[in-house]
């Protein structure tokens, strides 16, 4: 028996989930610290375990920037679209856990950065998952750790919250088991590469990819299947709906691209993926009316999330490089004004997350001007406003579907940009609008500083990517 038929895998296939495995082994770290050190510093020490070793992953991921590599026979192809992924997980990872001092009682803070560690492998997972199978691996290695995670919060909706997730999440996962079982029908593989060559049975195929792609849009919460995601997002700890408004959708929007832009060869691509774009235009106004009538932070900022993933879904019709790139730009963007708009609020909550009340918003900008000054900013960049990273991402998703032949979408991005500016003004007016006579409430005192840095380097990011947009070359997503 030959050594390479023991170990048939060699240093190349393993170097290529570096990143992840660091993320992963880290977590049994933070539960051994977590059961060995005294309780007055088992949180910080934890936390600064966490936010290193998430931090060392994403420089050895940048490292392998311009080496592609398919690994473990294809299942996982590292390259650019991989690794700019893995940096977006990384950096909402980071940034979520800033906001953790509030995360599970202080026993259960061990526990609960090493879920989210390992949520976070998931994405990273999914991020390079060129097959099924380790599409289905990520998935669930994302999805297991947030069921857990979601019930966290003394909240009274935590558990309700946690139930919702985990029976739609569930339902989502049946869609795309079944809708991978009838691909592997047709084709006979469960690589992504099979999905351009000669299909055995058009029909099996066409039912197997659109079961596929109702799954994936139940994880990114687009319409109509965004229904559970509200109620998640209230009902889960402030962290972890952070975590989550990014993540998620990160591992989840990879898969997307490299699924589609896998099948855009295909004669019959344009008939299976045009409902994806009907989704992806009924969301960007769907959740842009729905955030009108909220009161609360989380569930403004779930509507608002469903909308601007429709933005970047959007931005991908046509299948081309050119709106690959924005799409993942966008993303980055919305990275940095989402969590820095969370950010806000930990520095506003306490224990009950009274930050997330939109009465607490009331007066801000006169108790405490610098902190309603960046989520001003914020929300400009949510709303596509100049000079922010929202408004340049908006320009440019709008130029590619001019150029795609998807003028409609452009024209109902715009539609939907002006809708959302009411619900995100409607906080700025109570940060600045003051009536007579009423009395300006005391500034509170955040339970962490910590989420203080996280709204200084979100704010910068925002600006910078405003002015002056990273658009990364080779992010075609490759499939072996």
């Amino acid at each position: 028996m030959t050594p390479q038929s023991i170990i048939p895998f060699g240093s190349s296939d393993w170097s290529a989930v570096v990143p992840m495995t660091i993320v992963a082994l880290s977590a049994l770290v933070v539960i051994l610290a977590d059961l060995t050190l005294p309780k007055h510093l088992r949180r910080p020490v934890v936390l600064g375990v966490a936010i290193l070793a998430l931090a060392i992953a994403g420089v050895v991921a940048l490292g392998a920037w311009g080496h592609p590599v398919a690994a473990f026979g294809g299942a996982f192809v590292l390259g650019g679209f991989a690794i700019v992924f893995e940096e977006i997980v990384v950096v909402a990872a980071i940034f979520s856990l800033l906001l953790g001092s509030t995360l599970g009682r202080e026993d259960q803070a061990g526990g609960a950065i090493a879920l989210v560690l390992w949520s976070a492998s998931g994405a990273m997972l999914m991020a390079g998952a060129a097959n099924f199978m380790t599409i289905f691996l990520g998935l669930e290695l994302l999805s297991l750790a947030l069921y857990c995670l979601c019930g966290l919060s003394p909240r009274a909706g935590a558990r309700e919250s946690a139930l919702k997730y985990l029976i739609l999440s569930s339902t989502a996962s049946g869609f795309l088991l079944y809708g991978m079982a009838l691909i592997f029908g047709a084709t006979g593989s469960v690589s992504l590469a099979a999905i351009a060559g000669p299909t055995i049975s058009n029909a099996l195929f066409d039912v197997g990819c659109g079961m596929f792609l109702i799954g994936l849009c139940f994880k990114l919460s687009l319409v109509p299947f965004h229904v559970w995601t509200p109620d998640v997002y209230e009902g889960a700890p402030l962290p972890v709906t952070a975590f989550m408004s990014v993540v998620t959708k990160a591992g989840t929007l990879a898969v997307l691209a490299r699924f589609a832009y896998a099948l855009a060869p295909l004669p019959q691509a344009h008939a299976i993926l045009a409902p994806l774009w009907i989704v992806a235009a009924i969301s960007m106004i769907v959740g842009n009316v729905a955030a009108l009538a909220q009161t609360d932070i989380k569930r403004l900022l779930a509507y608002s999330g469903i909308a601007q993933l429709g933005y970047i879904v959007a931005s991908m019709a046509g299948t081309s490089e050119q709106g690959l790139r924005y799409a993942i730009f966008y993303l980055g963007a919305y990275t940095f004004m989402n969590l820095g708009a969370f950010a806000v609020v930990a520095l506003l909550s306490r224990e009950r997350e009274e930050g997330s009340r939109l009465a607490t918003f009331a007066g801000l900008g006169y108790r405490q001007p610098v902190l309603a000054g960046a989520m001003t900013f914020f929300l400009l960049s949510l709303a596509g406003l100049p000079p922010t990273a929202g408004f340049t991402g908006k320009i440019l998703i709008l130029a590619t579907d001019v150029n795609s032949g998807y003028a409609w979408l452009a024209v109902l991005l715009i539609v939907g940009t002006a809708i959302s500016a009411y619900a995100y003004f409607k906080i700025v007016f109570a940060m600045y609008g003051r009536t007579t006579g009423a009395e300006i409430q005391r500034a509170t005192k955040p339970a962490s500083a910590l989420p203080w840095v996280g709204v200084a380097i979100c704010a910068v990011a925002t600006l910078a990517l405003g002015l002056y947009p990273i658009l990364p070359s080779d992010i075609v997503p490759l499939v072996k």
